[in-house]
């Protein structure tokens, strides 16, 4: 598919996992692809890498502001970067809060904001942000990342609702439990790995972990003119996770 063909595409923590899928994804759609990650090594080929922390400011700005020069404009931006964290309210203390907040909530807002003079300027403009089953269903030990990623459902709806008029369409992708570096460094910390990652493929109806890839291509979808009329959408990617009952 050329659907996306000559679009400019801002992907952060585009250097693995889900991020350097969604970046390939959109390349090899037509689409211009620039990644921001804290740390470029492993960012797909022909795609411009940029150093960037999303939980500066500064450096968002000037990093957004590169990217659109390069590319000659920004039309697509995916809040893919995010952290995870586990345990229940009282394990993780208040620093941990403000990171990961900062991160999966704040850092889509600041790097948003920074891209919407360029969106403005588009023709085909359109955010898609990084979601999660978790902000639909209760899993335990989750919830300082429930909270953020629940954060992350709201902050789609309320930017669909603010920039509707703009032109810029709003979305957000809500994966299952995926099959990335990070869930693989909790299965790595697990007393018992191999149990772990069975139980985490028993909760998805479909009996295995999302893959990137499958994560990606919604998004490519959803960043695609042709869903021209598709705002203030969440699609899951879960395997059945938030909505069927085995």
């Amino acid at each position: 598919m050329n659907d996306l063909q000559s679009l400019a595409a801002l992907v952060t923590g585009g250097a693995s996992g889900i991020g350097a899928a969604t970046a390939s994804a959109l390349r090899s759609r037509g689409a211009l692809v620039a990644v921001l990650d804290r740390d470029v090594t492993g960012v797909p080929p022909d795609v411009l890498a940029l150093t960037c922390d999303i939980t500066d400011g500064d450096a968002v700005t000037r990093a957004v502001t590169a990217a659109a020069e390069r590319l000659g404009g920004l039309d697509i931006v995916v809040n893919n970067a995010g952290v995870g964290a586990t345990g229940d309210v009282s394990e993780n203390d208040e620093e941990e809060w403000a990171r990961v907040l900062d991160v999966n909530v704040t850092g889509t807002a600041r790097v948003s904001s920074a891209a919407l003079p360029h969106l403005r300027r588009s023709a085909h403009p359109v955010i898609i942000n990084m979601c999660s089953a978790v902000a639909f269903v209760g899993v335990r030990q989750r919830a300082l990342y429930s909270a953020s990623k629940g954060a992350v459902l709201a902050l789609t709806l309320a930017m669909a609702a603010d920039h509707v008029a703009d032109g810029i369409r709003v979305n957000a992708v809500a994966p299952g439990t995926a099959d990335t570096p990070w869930v693989g460094r909790l299965l790595e910390a697990a007393p018992d790995p191999v149990a772990a990652e069975a139980a985490l493929r028993a909760r998805q109806p479909i009996g295995r972990l999302v893959t990137a890839e499958e994560i990606a291509h919604a998004v490519a979808s959803l960043a695609s003119p042709l869903a021209g009329s598709t705002t203030a959408v969440v699609l899951r990617v879960d395997g059945g996770m938030t909505a069927l009952r085995m």
